[in-house]
């Protein structure tokens, strides 16, 4: 999700957060309050900082999160996964993203337009 929607989508936030919390993970870190922000990164040569929605862990491996909504602004969200899905393999983390009912053809519609096949989908 991209900051611009973050107001928006809180509810469909706090549902997956207790969702993952869950399924088993802990030390969970999400951008919204009353959660320990995950780190940010700033893309060089522009002021866009690109923030995963939720990272946490489960049996000692990071997991990075981003919910697939739909947005007014695809272009910022495919390159957010991008970035996150770039980040992800190189640290060995693993990546996911989340999305809701009414959301699901948006988010595969966009995966297919990246080329980003091998994300695993965790439909609420």
């Amino acid at each position: 999700m991209i900051p611009q929607d973050k107001e928006k989508y809180s509810e469909e936030l706090n549902q997956s957060i207790s969702y993952l919390e869950n399924l088993g993970y802990s030390n969970i870190k999400a951008d919204i309050k009353g959660y320990d922000s995950p780190k940010s990164y700033l893309k060089k040569g522009s002021k866009i900082n690109v923030t995963p929605d939720i990272v946490a862990e489960k049996e000692g491996r990071k997991h990075i999160f981003d919910l697939s909504l739909k947005s007014k602004k695809p272009r910022l969200l495919k390159s957010k996964w991008l970035f996150l899905n770039s980040l992800s393999q190189l640290k060995s983390y693993r990546f996911r993203l989340i999305t809701t009912r009414g959301h699901y053809k948006f988010t595969n519609q966009t995966i297919d337009d990246i080329n980003l096949d091998t994300v695993k989908l965790l439909k609420i």
